[in-house]
């Protein structure tokens, strides 16, 4: 089969086209997916370029990919929530980017109908993250008022939609085309980041998801109510400014599982939530569609259509 290789730690020339066996099910709760599209990912490059070697070191060669959407080619003797012929969508943690990938079926679910391949591969890491910020961390409730920082990228888009499912009032950051997208997408207030001083246009509010980091985090404590939180993905938040702002700051590690996927699907299936994909590329283009979006400014989701 096809697959993509990073055949050493570095830049986006490391990444080769290859020929490599199709793997075989390990387990007995394993299924053989056909990879129909794949999500790329921020971690996808940081293992590349071996920011993650302490605390998710891999072996080289390496193929990437957390999230697949596909087609169940063969189930392990132990799997009893899908058959042969389904189609799905998979958090695999790795190997992705392949025509073939196996997964625990405790990590798949049935992608939606209303979904093509490459919309159900841009939403594992989305809502799950999106979920894992805003409720299991972040305890959002209807009525509260909810600062998302970069809310016309692939997880900001999804928060934006989340939060606003649940009853929330809505402030979203982004910039250029992305401020007419959160629009879309729900947000009560859209702050263009790059000409408006965010902390001067929103005050007391209880919870800031944080999907960007770096200097624009450290100037959000002071939109927030005492005791609100800062949650972010990014960069792990300074605690001498929230003991100073008297709130609560943290790192959130995104946990990914059917069911905190769960509420995202629902949202799907109701029609209260549209997928973002920014461009697909080809598996082939592994490479620029890497580069693509660690250029930044991606409004959405990038896809690897494989063939």
């Amino acid at each position: 089969m096809k697959a993509i290789q990073y055949k050493d730690y570095g830049s986006s020339a490391v990444i080769e086209l290859v020929d490599v066996p199709i793997p075989s099910i390990q387990s007995e709760n394993d299924v053989l997916i056909q990879v129909k599209a794949a999500g790329v990912n921020p971690i996808d490059m940081k293992i590349r370029m071996g920011f993650m070697k302490e605390t998710r070191p891999v072996e080289m060669p390496f193929i990437p990919g957390g999230e697949a959407a596909g087609i169940i080619v063969a189930v392990g003797a132990g799997v009893s929530k899908f058959k042969v012929g389904d189609e799905v969508i998979a958090l695999t943690r790795k190997n992705a980017y392949a025509q073939y990938v196996t997964a625990n079926e405790n990590f798949v679910l049935l992608k939606p109908k209303s979904l093509s391949f490459e919309e159900a591969a841009s939403i594992v890491v989305t809502i799950g993250t999106a979920q894992s910020v805003l409720f299991t961390e972040g305890k959002l409730e209807k009525g509260q008022k909810v600062l998302i920082q970069g809310g016309a990228g692939a997880v900001g888009g999804a928060m934006v939609q989340m939060a606003k499912a649940v009853g929330a009032y809505v402030i979203a950051t982004a910039s250029g085309n992305g401020l007419a997208l959160a629009k879309s997408l729900g947000a009560d207030e859209v702050i263009d980041y790059k000409l408006e001083d965010v902390a001067s246009i929103a005050k007391d509010v209880d919870l800031v998801a944080d999907t960007v980091g770096g200097e624009t985090q450290r100037e959000l404590f002071q939109i927030l109510k005492p005791g609100g939180k800062l949650l972010s993905i990014a960069t792990p938040p300074s605690q001498e400014l929230a003991g100073q702002y008297n709130v609560n700051a943290y790192f959130v590690a995104s946990d990914i599982s059917p069911k905190t996927l769960q509420n995202g699907i629902d949202l799907i299936k109701a029609g209260k939530f549209q997928t973002i994909v920014s461009k697909i590329f080809k598996l082939e283009e592994a490479a620029i569609a890497q580069d693509f979006l660690t250029a930044g400014g991606v409004n959405g989701k990038v896809i690897l259509l494989v063939e």
